[in-house]
């Protein structure tokens, strides 16, 4: 992590430390000390970025119990050993993926996403990486985040509608186009095309 944003990692140390004490905390004059570190961590995070302290505390200071990274799943889907991306409502382009919701697995949300994104029916097949958000894409957001990429194939379906992406296409890999950082990089696509093309893959995992 670069120096500075170094702040960063202490706000996110300080809320969970804050969580952790608020969740196991029993006596009320801890649990108020606790409250009052969450509050700073919150404060910090406002003051460096300039996101209102509200919207800070709905993403930042919501959540009980051990605070764990979030998961965010990511389809690497090739036809004619080009890869699929879908285009954001930004018109910037993405594996699609997502966050993985409480009520599915890694692998169903992965299919969920395909589906929702492109309009594939897709077979999750193998995991390619699990990486540590924060080291590979920018911005470094204020909660981590575990990304795992998942290689599919397709069964059927055709792009539709919908109102979270407004296209979808296959790429080449030095055809791609111009990529949204925070949810992928070059370099992660770049690793979804060697995983492909290998015979015998190995998980990376950090």
């Amino acid at each position: 992590m670069d120096k500075n944003e170094k702040w960063l990692e202490w706000a996110v140390e300080l809320q969970s430390l804050a969580q952790a004490g608020l969740f196991y905390g029993k006596d009320q004059y801890d649990r108020e000390r606790y409250e009052r570190i969450r509050s700073i961590a919150a404060e910090m995070i406002s003051y460096k970025t300039e996101i209102p302290m509200e919207k800070v505390r709905d993403l930042f200071c919501c959540e009980k119990g051990y605070q764990t990274p979030k998961l965010d799943s990511r389809a690497a889907v090739f036809q004619d050993d080009k890869i699929l991306l879908v285009r954001e409502n930004d018109g910037l382009w993405s594996l699609p993926g997502g966050w993985v919701d409480v009520d599915k697995s890694v692998k169903e949300n992965v299919v969920k996403e395909v589906l929702e994104e492109a309009g594939l029916d897709v077979s999750a097949d193998r995991v390619i990486a699990i990486q540590d958000r924060e080291r590979h894409n920018r911005p470094i957001y204020a909660y981590k985040i575990c990304k795992v990429f998942v290689l599919c194939s397709v069964i059927g379906g055709k792009f539709r509608p919908n109102i979270e992406t407004v296209g979808s296409g296959y790429f080449a890999l030095d055809e791609l186009p111009a990529l949204s950082q925070d949810k992928t990089t070059t370099e992660q696509v770049e690793m979804c095309f060697e995983a492909y093309h290998a015979t015998h893959w190995e998980t990376l995992i950090e």
